[in-house]
């Protein structure tokens, strides 16, 4: 019998040395990541010397995940003497941060607002979203009250949402400004309680001393939950029902 030689296999494609890199990146910044989850919150100097990475390395992949909103820092507490110099800082993740390693709540946070509807009512559920709204914003009240201005209140708060895993930036549009989130680690569980957002936009009024209107959320399916803060005087808010037309959403938020 005649045998005939097998067909020379197609060399592999290899990543180019570009590729090769950014690879290498993502596996290192997702080893600090883990490092932060595991033992978080922990010092710079702490993650070089367990990654065996120089703390140049490491700290340049602490600011990018502070940059994305997947970790923030605090300051370390003083131990001794209270030396000079700038305290050192330590490193945590943010809830984002923490949803690069998967987890598998919104199930179980879904079945459980089923059970409370159905053995409370609609009035349960908001009660639910209340608290939990109420407690995200007593951790930022005193941060997100101090300045004077809706303006400056709303970067406050955008800060203090992206410490949570929000993901938060504002920008100027018009006569106000637009506080969007980028990320929303609940937005499955919203899509189906809207209860969650629409406590959480009454919390945002409250805490920025004036009305705002959500016109964009993530769990609708819009690029980004987006609200409009109006730079009116604190004393005389706009009303809701007034029928004024907010700014349009930019990149991609679509107001309903």
């Amino acid at each position: 019998m005649k045998k005939t030689a097998p067909a020379p296999r197609a060399p592999e494609e290899t990543p180019g040395p570009f590729a090769a890199g950014q690879q290498a990146d993502g596996r290192t910044r997702h080893g600090v990541a883990r490092l932060l989850l595991e033992q978080g919150p922990v010092r710079a100097t702490t993650i070089a010397e367990a990654l065996r990475l120089s703390p140049t390395a490491v700290r340049r992949h602490l600011d990018a995940l502070v940059a994305d909103g997947e970790a923030y820092t605090r300051d370390a507490p003083r131990l001794g003497h209270r030396g000079r110099g700038r305290p050192a800082k330590l490193f945590l993740l943010t809830e984002s941060g923490r949803s690069r390693f998967g987890h598998a709540y919104d199930d179980l946070a879904i079945s459980a607002l089923r059970f409370l509807a159905e053995s409370g009512g609609e009035q349960a559920v908001r009660a639910f979203a209340e608290r939990r709204v109420a407690i995200l914003v007593d951790r930022h009240r005193g941060a997100v009250t101090a300045p004077g201005n809706p303006a400056a209140r709303a970067e406050a708060l955008a800060t203090a949402l992206s410490r949570e895993g929000y993901a938060a930036s504002t920008r100027s549009v018009g006569a106000g400004e637009q506080l969007c989130q980028h990320h929303c680690p609940v937005a499955h569980v919203a899509a189906e309680f809207p209860q969650l957002c629409e406590v959480e936009t009454a919390a945002f009024a409250d805490l920025l001393g004036t009305h705002v209107q959500r016109l964009a959320t993530i769990a609708r399916g819009d690029a980004a939950c987006t609200t409009h803060v109006p730079l009116a005087p604190a004393g005389d808010p706009p009303s809701p029902r007034s029928g004024a037309t907010a700014p349009p959403v930019p990149h991609g938020g679509k107001a309903r």
